[in-house]
C-alpha cells in the first residue's frame, strides 16, 4: 500500500508538470508549443523517483496512464495524444526492459522517449490545426489565434525543439541521478 501511495504521489506531481506546461501557453502560443523541450528538467526527477519504486515494468506505464486516463475524463485527449503517448510509453517500456529494469542504464534511455510525452499533447496543433485554432478562439483571450497560426505554420522550429528535447531530455537524468542520489544509488 505504501508503495501505491508513493506512485501516487509521483503521478500527482508528473500531472503538476504537465499542468505548468499547458498553462504556459498563457504567456504565448510558442510557450505552449515548445515548452517540451524544458519539462524534461521536471519530469526527469518524478521518472527517476518512480523507477525506483517500480523496479520492473510500469514506471512510464504509471505516470503516462494516469495522464491519460485524467485527459480522457476531462475531454482532453484526441487522439494524436493517445496515439503518441502510447506509443512513446511503450517505447520507454520496451527501452527500460532490455536495458534492464534494475539498472541507471534502463532509467536513462527509457527517459529519453519517455520526456517527450508533452508533445504528444501538443500534436493537437499539427493534426487538428483548425479545431485547435476555433478552441483557441472560445477558450482564449480575443486574437490568441493570430500569434497561434504562425507558430503552427513553423513546422521546421517545431522539429528543431523536439531533436533539442533529447539532449535536455539526457542532461535531465543525469542531474536527478545526481540530486536524488539515494534514489539512483539503488540501481545499478
Amino acid at each position: 500500500m505504501k508503495t501505491v501511495f508513493k506512485v501516487f504521489l509521483m503521478a500527482i506531481a508528473y500531472l503538476a508538470i504537465f499542468i505548468l506546461g499547458a498553462s504556459s501557453g498563457i504567456i504565448h502560443p510558442a510557450c505552449y508549443a515548445y515548452i517540451g523541450a524544458l519539462l524534461p528538467l521536471l519530469s526527469a526527477l518524478v521518472y527517476l523517483n518512480t523507477a525506483t519504486i517500480i523496479r520492473g515494468f510500469g514506471a512510464a506505464t504509471a505516470l503516462n496512464g494516469f495522464i491519460l486516463v485524467l485527459f480522457l475524463l476531462a475531454g482532453e485527449a484526441d487522439t494524436a495524444f493517445i496515439i503518441g503517448i502510447v506509443v512513446l510509453t511503450a517505447l520507454a517500456e520496451i527501452i527500460r526492459y532490455f536495458c534492464k529494469y534494475d539498472t541507471l542504464k534502463g532509467v536513462r534511455w527509457s527517459f529519453v522517449p519517455f520526456a517527450l510525452s508533452f508533445f504528444a499533447y501538443t500534436a493537437h496543433w499539427w493534426t487538428d490545426t483548425e479545431g485547435s485554432l476555433a478552441a483557441a478562439v472560445a477558450e482564449m483571450r480575443p486574437g490568441y489565434d493570430e500569434p497561434m497560426k504562425p507558430v503552427i505554420d513553423n513546422v521546421p522550429v517545431m522539429i528543431v525543439v523536439v531533436i533539442v528535447a533529447i539532449p535536455v531530455s539526457i542532461l535531465a537524468i543525469h542531474l536527478a541521478e545526481r540530486i536524488l542520489k539515494k534514489q539512483a544509488a539503488v540501481l545499478k
